[in-house]
C-alpha cells in the first residue's frame, strides 16, 4: 500500500517537471509580444469581475465564448469587462494640456456658453468640467479673443479697408412734361370773327411763321386804317413821330408783325388778317372754328415746342441731400428699350409730397427727334458718388443697430476689436467710412455677427463674475 503510494507520488511529480520544463522552453521559442497588445493577467480577471470571454494563455489571438483548453491541456484565461484587449498600435501617451501656472484663475464658465460663472471649479448638469477663465483672457479693452479652430469652423474673414471710387446710384420714376417756356397760345385782343381756319389740327407739327387762320376785327381794321392814313399823308407822311403811335396801337392788338410789314409796304388795309404760329412747334389745342366770334382772351390755338422737354422726377425724401443742381442724369424712356437720354438737374422743387414723401426734380433733356412725347413715363438714374476715391469697406463688415454702426478690426492672433464708425455714402457693395478706422487696418467681413454674438457672452460673463464677486 505504502509503495503503490510512493509510486504514484513520484509519477506524478515526474509529469509536473515536464511539464514546466516543456512551458520553459516554449516560452523562450515563443517571439516577443506586440508592443501594443494588451494582456490580461489571471489576477486581472478574477478581481475584475465575470468574463466575458476567453483567451488563449499565451496571449496569442485565439479566443473563445466559453471555457476551454489549449491542445496542451491549458486553461484559457477569462477577460473580464475593461479588460479587453487591443490589437492597435500602441501609441505614445498624449501630453496634457499644460496648465499655466503663473497665471491666476478669475473664475470659471459654462462650457456650453450659458451666463454662468463659478469661483471654483464645478461641473454643469451634464457633467461637464467648468472652464477656466485666466487673467488677460478677458481683457478691458474691449476685444474679443476666438481662437484658430473657432475662426476657422465659423468662416471669420477680414478685408483691408483701403479707397475706392463709390459710385452711387438713385433711381426714381417720372414723366415728360412740356417746358413751359416753349409753350404759346394764340387768343385775341378784341372781339373778332374767325373767317377762315388752315388746314392744321391737334397734333399737327408746325413751323414758325406758318399761317393757321383769317379773322376780322373792327378794332384792327380801324387801327389799321389810321396807320395808312397818317403814313399816306402828304403832310405827316415823311415824319416818321406822327405814324408811331398808330403803329404801336396795332402792335398793342398783337397784330403780327409780317402783316404790319405787308400793310406798310402795300398802303391798303386788308379786309382780313392772316394769323400765323408764332413758333415751331406741336398744336396741343384748336379751338378755332371758321365763322366763330371770339371773344378777348378766348383760346384759339396752343402751340409747344418739345425741341426740349422735361423729365419730373419723385425722389424719395431720404435722397434729396444727395441731390446738386447740374448733376448728370440718365434717363431711359420705357417705350425705346435700350436708349437712354442725358440731361442735367436744372431744379430741385422746395416741397415733399406728403402722401408720397417724395420730392420733385426738373431734368431737361434735349429732344431733337421728338422721340420722347407729354406724359411719356421714364426711369432716371442720377450717380451721386464721388469721382474721388474714398475710405470705404464691404457693407457687410459693419454693424448697424440703427443708433450706432460699428466694425471688427483684426487685431491679430484671434484678437477682434469692436470700433464705433461714422459712415457716408454706400454704393456698389462699399461705404464710405469717414471716422473710425484707417487705411490698410483689416476689417472683419465674414461672420462679424458672430463675434458680436461672442462679445455679448463675454459681456455678460464679465457682468455675472463682477456680481459673483461682491459681497
Amino acid at each position: 500500500m505504502n509503495r503503490a503510494l510512493f509510486t504514484s507520488a513520484t509519477v506524478a511529480a515526474l509529469i509536473a517537471a515536464a511539464g514546466g520544463g516543456f512551458v520553459a522552453g516554449r516560452a523562450q521559442r515563443q517571439p516577443a509580444e506586440p508592443p501594443g497588445m494588451a494582456i490580461v493577467t489571471p489576477a486581472g480577471a478574477q478581481t475584475s469581475g465575470t468574463p466575458l470571454y476567453y483567451q488563449d494563455p499565451d496571449g496569442r489571438p485565439l479566443y473563445s465564448l466559453t471555457p476551454t483548453k489549449t491542445p496542451d491541456g491549458r486553461d484559457y484565461r477569462g477577460v473580464p469587462a475593461g479588460a479587453d484587449i487591443s490589437f492597435e498600435e500602441a501609441s505614445a501617451p498624449q501630453a496634457m494640456p499644460a496648465v499655466p501656472i503663473d497665471r491666476k484663475i478669475k473664475y470659471y464658465r459654462n462650457p456650453m456658453g450659458l451666463p454662468d460663472t463659478s469661483p471654483t471649479p464645478k461641473k454643469d448638469s451634464m457633467g461637464m468640467d467648468y472652464i477656466p477663465v485666466y487673467d488677460g483672457e478677458d481683457s478691458d479693452d474691449g476685444s474679443v479673443k476666438l481662437s484658430p479652430g473657432k475662426i476657422q469652423r465659423t468662416g471669420v474673414k477680414s478685408e483691408a479697408a483701403s479707397p475706392r471710387v463709390i459710385r452711387t446710384i438713385i433711381r426714381a420714376p417720372g414723366t415728360i412734361q412740356l417746358d413751359e417756356r416753349r409753350v404759346s397760345v394764340i387768343s385775341m385782343r378784341s372781339e373778332s370773327w374767325v373767317q377762315k381756319v388752315a388746314n392744321v389740327t391737334t397734333g399737327t407739327r408746325v413751323s414758325k411763321g406758318q399761317p393757321l387762320m383769317e379773322i376780322y376785327s373792327p378794332s384792327i381794321s380801324a387801327a389799321s386804317a389810321e396807320y395808312i392814313a397818317t403814313i399816306n399823308s402828304k403832310t405827316t407822311g415823311g415824319a416818321g413821330a406822327y405814324g408811331r403811335g398808330s403803329r404801336q396801337r396795332l402792335m398793342n392788338l398783337d397784330v403780327p408783325d409780317p402783316v404790319i410789314a405787308a400793310m406798310e409796304k402795300s398802303g391798303s388795309v386788308p379786309m382780313a388778317i392772316e394769323w400765323s404760329a408764332p413758333r415751331e412747334g406741336i398744336v396741343l389745342e384748336r379751338n378755332a372754328v371758321e365763322g366763330m366770334r371770339a371773344q378777348p382772351g378766348d383760346v384759339l390755338f396752343r402751340v409747344a415746342d418739345i425741341s426740349v422737354v422735361w423729365a419730373q422726377i419723385d425722389v424719395a425724401e431720404r435722397d434729396v441731400g444727395a441731390l446738386v443742381v447740374g448733376r448728370p442724369v440718365v434717363v431711359k424712356a420705357r417705350s425705346f428699350p435700350g436708349r437712354e437720354f442725358v440731361g442735367k438737374i436744372s431744379v430741385v422743387y422746395p416741397q415733399v409730397n406728403r402722401e408720397t414723401r417724395t420730392a420733385r426734380v426738373r431734368i431737361e433733356l434735349a429732344n431733337p427727334d421728338f422721340a420722347l412725347l407729354p406724359d411719356m413715363y421714364v426711369d432716371a438714374e442720377i450717380n451721386t458718388g464721388s469721382p474721388e476715391p474714398v475710405l470705404s469697406v464691404p457693407d457687410s463688415a459693419v454693424l448697424d443697430t440703427g443708433s450706432r454702426q460699428a466694425v471688427f478690426v483684426d487685431k491679430g492672433e484671434g484678437r477682434f476689436e469692436p470700433r464705433g464708425v461714422k459712415l457716408g455714402q454706400r454704393g456698389n457693395g462699399y461705404v464710405e467710412v469717414r471716422e473710425g478706422i484707417s487705411e490698410g487696418e483689416p476689417v472683419v467681413v465674414s461672420a462679424n455677427f458672430l463675434i458680436d454674438a461672442e462679445s455679448n457672452l463675454k459681456a455678460a460673463l464679465k457682468g455675472f463674475s463682477e456680481a459673483g464677486g461682491q459681497p
